[in-house]
């Protein structure tokens, strides 16, 4: 069964806009676990301007399912995730002044690097999934570079999705299908949402973990957090085996 984890950074983007704790993301979390949500997804910056850093550290003592560090590993991000220990930790590669993820690793061009990042981490028993782009190659270099999962970035899918699904989808059901042939684990992220989400898991049965924010959240403003975490849950759950 797909594991769906929140991303949380869209609570703290309202909190930091006008500072102090409200809404307060720590509770938040906890209240996404206790609705349902099977893990929690955090994905600081150095900047700070969503999660910081300090929320990452009180959020490790709260969280009772899996707490998900993302981010790019530069030396700041490194130091944090060694020190708080999530579950996992998914190595993304933003650049510093990106607004969101817009690239999947390329992880040949960059295997030494990465591979010295999973060692690193994987030392301390942190569970390493690396973000890519829905490309075999890609998917063949994050094993290569001794990663447990591939997270892969769903911006394509998500774009053509009510377009043509079945094209949309056949990059991804490709890198899966290498994923599991190589025996990684499958996570996959970006703009999943209530209208795409229930064909890509149906598709791709595998899938370990999505990682859903911004459109969780903003659903939320809608249905109520409690009511939207279970709208997502169900759309993992009730799902039709497509082979």
């Amino acid at each position: 069964m797909t594991k769906l984890s929140v991303n949380i950074n869209k609570i703290a983007v309202i909190r930091n806009s006008r500072g102090g704790n409200m809404p307060d993301v720590l509770l938040a979390a906890e209240n996404i676990e206790r609705f349902g949500g099977e893990g929690i997804t955090v994905h600081p910056r150095p900047d700070g301007r969503h999660i910081r850093y300090d929320d990452v550290r009180n959020l490790k003592p709260l969280v009772t399912t899996e707490l998900n560090i993302e981010g790019n590993p530069i030396d700041s991000f490194t130091d944090l995730v060694l020190e708080v220990v999530p579950a996992q930790v998914t190595l993304v590669p933003d650049a510093h002044n990106a607004i969101t993820s817009n690239a999947g690793w390329d992880t040949l061009t960059n295997k030494a690097f990465l591979t010295a990042k999973v060692q690193e981490f994987k030392a301390k028993g942190i569970r390493v999934s690396i973000f890519v782009d829905p490309v075999v190659e890609m998917v063949r270099g994050a094993w290569e570079c001794g990663a447990d999962r591939v997270e892969l970035y769903t911006e394509a899918y998500a774009a053509g999705y009510e377009h043509d699904r079945e094209a949309a989808i056949a990059p991804y059901v490709a890198a899966a299908e290498e994923a599991h042939r190589l025996g990684l684990g499958l996570n996959a992220g970006h703009d999943l949402n209530l209208d795409n989400l229930r064909y890509f898991v149906e598709r791709i049965p595998y899938v370990d973990e999505v990682s859903i924010g911004h459109a969780l959240i903003s659903d939320a403003l809608y249905y109520g957090l409690e009511n939207t975490v279970q709208l997502y849950l169900r759309e993992l759950k009730n799902t039709t085996v497509n082979e």
